[in-house]
């Protein structure tokens, strides 16, 4: 079996697409997972399985979604491999000046065409910064997430890619359970 990371795009947010992380728990389990685990409401789960293809996974995980609660809800599903790569990576860490507290990462389904990454590389929103890696955009959000117009929405509309953001506590916290 192999540990994987859910990331669940827009549940618990506004009143939207209400999920109880108990229920959500209930769900994985139904699906066949493992010693499921979640974080904090707005759809991050640790479980193990024993498929492979974590693109198999997240339709798995929509389709229950969909046929339990009748919406989609957009699931990104990780290896912890990949999750940790994306912290070691981080090209803001140990940049003088920075909070950590301030970062997030956003984790794209695919990479994007060229000529949206080149719509993407024109937005410019001081003293915000994001800088893009394949399958991931690092944040550096100085006045806070909920402040900066570098959303899901903005990368979604500019990249044509399915997107999710997770601040950089979530995401090493999502590492740490796995261990």
């Amino acid at each position: 079996m192999s540990t994987y990371i859910a990331l669940l795009r827009g549940i618990n947010v506004s009143g939207q697409k209400k999920i109880l992380m108990a229920d959500l728990k209930a769900l994985f389990e139904s699906q066949g997972f493992e010693n499921v685990q979640t974080y904090i409401q707005s759809g991050n789960v640790v479980f193990e399985c024993d498929k492979a293809s974590t693109k198999e996974i997240a339709r798995l995980i929509e389709a229950a979604i969909v046929k339990q609660y009748n919406y989609h809800v957009p699931t990104l599903v990780l290896t912890v491999k990949e999750i940790e790569i994306s912290i070691e990576r981080n090209p803001f860490i140990g940049q003088p000046h920075i909070d950590t507290k301030n970062l997030a990462i956003t984790f794209l389904e695919s990479i994007p065409y060229p000529e949206n990454l080149e719509k993407l590389a024109k937005i410019d929103f001081p003293p915000d910064q994001f800088i893009v890696d394949d399958l991931k955009i690092y944040l550096n959000l100085p006045n806070g997430a909920g402040r900066t117009k570098l959303t899901n929405n903005l990368f979604e509309n500019k990249l044509k890619v399915s997107a999710t953001s997770r601040n950089w506590r979530t995401v090493n916290k999502l590492v740490e359970m796995t261990h």
